[in-house]
């Protein structure tokens, strides 16, 4: 997997608008090291070389995002930037070239700044019209020869988190519309959601912490899967929310009714979940009924669920990868799933080409993804995070996810240990495959 200001660089090249990502990145003090992702890995210039390190691990598909900021500058108020359209034909020729297939997600946080200023993005329903308006451009250029959409859902805003997450539903909806109605028969491509999942263990046996981890889930996944399966918000956020949701049109329900081709799930880690509905929790955690009542916290009794990493949002916990991927099975039937992003990160500035913990984590979470799929799970496809170390959001480039360094001051790319391990296990289960299919 590669995602645009983490991967991307070429900040305002060949026509590029500035995104709300550009924006963010230049305020001070809102990136642990103070960096941007202005050039971040330079994959716009290198990406030949980034194929080619791919098709020698042996990988049959390549997941991307686009620039929106990039093929429509000033969003659906200006023209398409051509210079952005041809550098992305180019790119999946490339991929194509190399025997892979590209798996395109149209949107991952970053949108052009334009829409920000103009209406507030997200927050304002108008986002649905130029969200269709982009869906319509990159099928229109790009269906040809991608035969995978995909929308980031995840997150939505800390502020109006329920409008946001609402105008962005709305919006996946409008997109799926049109592409069922204008592009699907002829390119014969499949449109999907891709969501960040994280596994929630009650954190006692106790009935009030096992419907907090319900809950839990209701307010971080099923939030924006439910509507676009069902037709509705989960009933657990009914029950809290009551009249305070949103409400679907017509139309809406009307789209809902085939608004996913396929779920994918980036599946990290897990935490606990506490009650705080019936039970008492200290003041900020958990409290408020936006969070569903439930505290969530990866640490019980003084002892982490799995094992820390060093990163604060992040512990390992294989099990959950299983879990999380029964749920989503038992919960959407017959809807095929893909692992959209899975790695392990680990806090450095440094080299460290021996990743041993990575190759662990690889291994360990891999084998939950099998048993997962012994068990019933439709899962088509795995992407690890990532190749190559890249702008982490927030945390910068103070945490190093890729199975390839990369020099801060070159940017030469210095294969690691994992880099050798990923492609002996894809060789060692294509291989297999091969002769089970002989």
């Amino acid at each position: 997997s590669f995602l645009l200001i983490q991967y991307e660089g070429a900040y305002l090249t060949d026509g590029k608008a500035l995104s709300n990502w550009d924006v963010f990145t230049s305020i001070s003090g809102k990136i642990a090291d103070g960096s941007h992702g202005k050039v971040s890995v330079d994959h716009y210039h290198r990406y030949p070389g980034d194929l080619d390190l791919m098709k020698d691990l042996g990988v049959n598909s390549y997941r991307f995002s686009l620039s929106w900021a990039r093929i429509l500058p000033k969003g659906r108020f200006g023209d398409v930037n051509m210079e952005g359209i041809d550098h992305y034909n180019r790119m999946i020729n490339a991929i194509l070239k190399r025997g892979m297939e590209p798996f395109v997600t149209l949107t991952h946080y970053d949108m052009p700044q334009e829409l920000e200023c103009r209406y507030g993005s997200w927050l304002n329903p108008q986002i649905r019209e130029d969200f269709e308006h982009y869906a319509e451009i990159c099928s229109r250029h790009f269906g040809n020869r991608v035969k995978t959409f995909a929308n980031c859902t995840s997150g939505g805003s800390d502020i109006e988190p329920l409008v946001t997450a609402h105008n962005i539903i709305r919006s996946h909806l409008a997109a799926v519309s049109l592409y069922r109605e204008v592009f699907q028969e002829k390119q014969k491509g499949k449109i999907g959601i891709v969501m960040n999942a994280i596994w929630f263990e009650p954190v006692s046996d106790s009935l009030a912490d096992r419907l907090a981890a319900e809950r839990a889930q209701a307010f971080y996944l099923t939030w924006f899967l439910d509507p676009l399966v069902f037709g509705r918000y989960p009933k657990e956020m009914q029950k809290i929310l009551g009249k305070d949701l949103p409400k679907f049109t017509r139309d809406d329900l009307k789209s809902s009714k085939n608004g996913l081709d396929f779920i994918g799930i980036n599946q990290y880690t897990s935490r606990y979940a506490k009650d705080c509905l019936h039970s008492v929790c200290e003041p900020g955690k958990g409290g408020s009924r936006a969070e569903g009542f439930v505290h969530s916290n990866a640490i019980k009794d003084g002892l982490a669920l799995g094992e820390p990493t060093g990163v604060n949002w992040f512990n390992v916990y294989p099990q959950g990868m299983k879990e999380m991927l029964m749920y989503a099975t038992e919960r959407y039937k017959n809807i095929p799933l893909y692992v959209t992003e899975n790695g392990f990160g680990e806090n450095s500035t440094g080299v460290l080409l021996n990743d041993y913990r990575r190759v662990q984590f690889m291994s360990n979470y891999l084998d939950a993804f099998k048993r997962a799929m012994r068990k019933g799970a439709d899962v088509r496809g795995y992407f690890t995070w990532s190749l190559l170390d890249n702008f982490e959001w927030i945390s910068g480039y103070t945490v190093r996810f890729g199975m390839y360094h990369v020099d801060s001051n070159t940017l030469e790319r210095t294969p690691r240990l994992s880099a050798s391990w990923y492609k002996n296990f894809i060789f060692k289960h294509t291989s297999s495959q091969s002769k089970d299919d002989a």
